[in-house]
């Protein structure tokens, strides 16, 4: 992809999206990296992702692995990037600080064929751990290697997707790999109990909480099937251009423009029984997805969100903190504060936490 031959180049960049640039100490270099996977059935697939690698003069590198925020657009993922955005950030950071940054784009998004199976912990993690092979494998052309340790984390979607890295690795699902502390931010770790009351009931940011609402249902209908039609759980007219919308060809602003502004201009009666007492299929992958902080790390974790955030809601990283406590781990909570950026602290708390996660790892050494 591109370079940023010098620190000073960097920090410029980082500067002109809102990022930090205090830790940047190299130049970088950036790559595409197109690999194999598997999609939610475990057949073979084809997914994309960013390598940020620092022009510093160390063979072996400490990598961190950084899982994006959510996206429907596939332009929009990492490795998707011409420039510095607020997507690709965080890895230029992690890279120009020192390490091997890897950001996998999931599946669907980047160059990856089909839709987005968004929120779907088992792709997430295996595109993850996919994309780590695939960075171990290229950065040898580069005259580098990666080390065993692997940082991880992620932000919002990528909380989600960090920790089932984490698990993954602690586990030995690669020989090679093995996890050295993990640092999610603002994550939905607990969708039935903390994230979908929230949707439902306004505490959240209203546009937010339509296009989250819109987005599970669509692509948890595909994978779970929640509706046989769309006019069960959405009102008309949106019940016939909704699922359209989530194809990974529709940019954020035709999203916006093409959903209401209020929950209750968007589903029936039906969609919101659906959400507030999820059943079947539905009722059984969420106990999935909300398990994800039911585990018992052997390294260092630290969960960070903002203060009264309006899309995450802050009950998720509660009880992701009990959830760690309750398997004997005393996770350390880092309050970002009230972070801003473009008007969402949300959004604020990706900018804010890349900050001072890369000073986190740089000190754990």
């Amino acid at each position: 992809m591109s370079k940023l031959p010098t620190k000073q180049d960097v920090a410029a960049a980082l500067d002109a999206t809102g990022f930090d640039a205090g830790t940047a100490r190299f130049g970088v270099a950036a790559y595409r990296l197109v690999y194999r996977t598997v999609d939610p059935a475990g057949r073979p697939t084809t997914a994309s992702g960013l390598l940020v690698l620092p022009r510093s003069r160390e063979h072996h590198l400490r990598t961190v692995s950084f899982a994006h925020g959510t996206a429907s657009y596939r332009s929009d993922a990492p490795s998707s990037m011409d420039k510095v955005g607020f997507v690709s950030a965080p890895a230029i950071t992690y890279a120009s600080a020192g390490f091997a940054a890897v950001a996998p784009d999931y599946l669907g998004l980047g160059t990856g064929p089909g839709l987005h199976p968004w929120m779907d912990l088992a792709s997430e993690t295996t595109a993850s751990l996919d994309m780590l092979r695939a960075a171990r494998a290229f950065v040898p052309r580069m005259g580098r290697a990666l080390g065993h340790d692997v940082l991880v984390t992620g932000f919002s979607q990528g909380a989600s997707a960090a920790m089932g890295l984490a698990q993954s690795l602690q586990a030995g699902d690669d020989r090679w790999f093995r996890l050295e502390a993990v640092a999610p931010v603002s994550g939905a770790y607990d969708f039935r109990n903390a994230e979908l009351p929230a949707l439902l009931n306004g505490s959240l940011d209203p546009k937010a909480s339509v296009l989250y609402a819109a987005y599970f249902l669509v692509a948890w209908n595909r994978l779970h099937h929640v509706y046989d039609s769309p006019t069960e759980v959405f009102q008309a007219p949106y019940d016939g251009t909704i699922e359209a919308l989530f194809d990974g060809s529709h940019t954020g602003r035709q999203l916006f423009a093409g959903t209401p502004n209020t929950i209750n201009a968007l589903l029936t009666p039906r969609g919101f029984d659906t959400l507030r007492h999820p059943t079947g299929r539905l009722a059984a992958a969420l106990r999935v997805a909300d398990g994800i902080c039911a585990w018992t790390p052997r390294v260092p974790v630290r969960l960070y969100a903002a203060r009264a955030d309006e899309q995450a809601a802050n009950a998720n990283t509660d009880h992701c903190e009990a959830a760690l406590q309750s398997h004997g781990v005393g996770a350390t909570v880092v309050d970002l504060g009230t972070p801003d950026f473009e008007g969402s602290r949300h959004l604020g708390s990706n900018v804010a936490g890349t900050a001072a996660i890369v000073r986190w790892f740089s000190q754990l050494r």
